[in-house]
């Protein structure tokens, strides 16, 4: 780790994490969540007696040097994601739920912050899988710093447990964010946004009558639940809005893929999909891609030239300069934002 700084905060709450789930039994996600709220109150919580005298002794010992650091955003969410990684593997988390790796974020980031680089002083970024918040927190830090805009985040989940370490790890970072406990594809009760980004859950959404609503619901039997918050996520955004999901890199090779291709032609402008490397991820079925749309109006248009490609290795340093600037160039050639 280059970041001394963030690695001692890695590395109290990497412990920290592990001393209390030893001793309330429970799971290390429940353990960390505690340990972050306990960072932030700059106290030991207690709560039925737990934790016991010796493990508050070894939580103080840990946690009290950080209570008077001052940490930056960036160097929190780093942090929290990195000890995320631990925790999911302890846990046996389902690949649902697992936080998204920070090169995943990284490139979301990257794309964002390129296509939104001189907006209003104020934006919106919503994200309906929003887990525990490494990827909106990840995109919302990297637009305040490099556009000065000061940025509204909105995370919806239905997962109880991953949203209080959202919560709090938003907490310590100072994001301005709304987190709901609800279905992404129920009614969304927070207004239209300039960008939604989310790394989608894969698989079958089992209400059948809620996906009756939507277009891209299947004719017969389940539909895909990616498919169904691609249109959610369509609907919330602002005209000339910003669209970045992470799908299964087969998504347009499914039985379902034609009528994905019918309805993006009809509502989106379909900007660009690239592919992450399969060495990235643990078997070929769970490779993944970024897809990026833009919603129709205020002056946006569609690319002349879709951006299609692979993102390089992470270890490979002159292809990601060569990405960065073949990126660039398309950028300048092809996308015209709104006003």
């Amino acid at each position: 780790m280059a970041n001394e700084h963030m690695e001692e905060l890695y590395n109290a709450m990497s412990m920290a994490s592990s001393t209390l789930q030893r001793n309330i039994d429970g799971s290390m996600l429940t353990a960390l969540t505690e340990v972050a709220e306990d960072l932030h109150a700059g106290d030991i919580h207690h709560e039925d007696g737990l934790p016991d005298a010796e493990t508050t002794a070894r939580l103080q010992e840990l946690l009290s040097p950080l209570w008077a650091e001052q940490y930056q955003p960036e160097e929190i969410r780093q942090a929290i994601q990195l000890v995320l990684v631990k925790v999911m593997q302890f846990d046996a988390t389902e690949p649902n739920k697992q936080v998204t790796p920070d090169a995943l974020a990284t490139l979301a980031t990257y794309l964002t912050t390129l296509m939104l680089p001189q907006q209003p002083q104020e934006l919106a970024v919503a994200d309906l899988a929003v887990g525990t918040g490494n990827l909106l927190f990840a995109v919302i830090n990297a637009l305040q710093e490099q556009t000065g805009a000061r940025v509204h985040g909105y995370g919806v989940d239905n997962d109880e447990d991953v949203l209080a370490l959202a919560g709090v790890s938003a907490t310590l970072q100072g994001t301005d964010v709304d987190l709901y406990h609800q279905d992404a594809l129920d009614t969304l009760v927070f207004g239209q946004v300039d960008v939604v980004v989310s790394d989608l859950p894969v698989g079958y959404y089992p209400l059948d009558e809620r996906a009756a609503g939507f277009e891209l619901a299947a004719k017969s039997g389940h539909s895909y639940a990616h498919h169904l918050l691609i249109e959610q996520a369509l609907r919330q955004l602002k005209p000339g809005g910003l669209g970045m999901f992470y799908v299964p890199a087969n998504v347009f090779k499914t039985d379902e893929s034609a009528t994905l291709t019918q309805w993006l032609t009809k509502h989106a402008f379909f900007q660009g999909l690239l592919t992450l490397p399969e060495s990235m991820f643990s078997s070929p079925d769970a490779q993944k891609s970024l897809l990026f749309l833009q919603k129709p109006g205020a002056g946006a248009r569609q690319a002349t030239q879709v951006l299609l490609g692979e993102f390089p290795q992470l270890d490979n340093s002159e292809g990601l300069k060569q990405f960065v600037s073949a990126v660039q160039s398309w950028y300048q050639a092809n996308i015209q934002l709104g006003d």
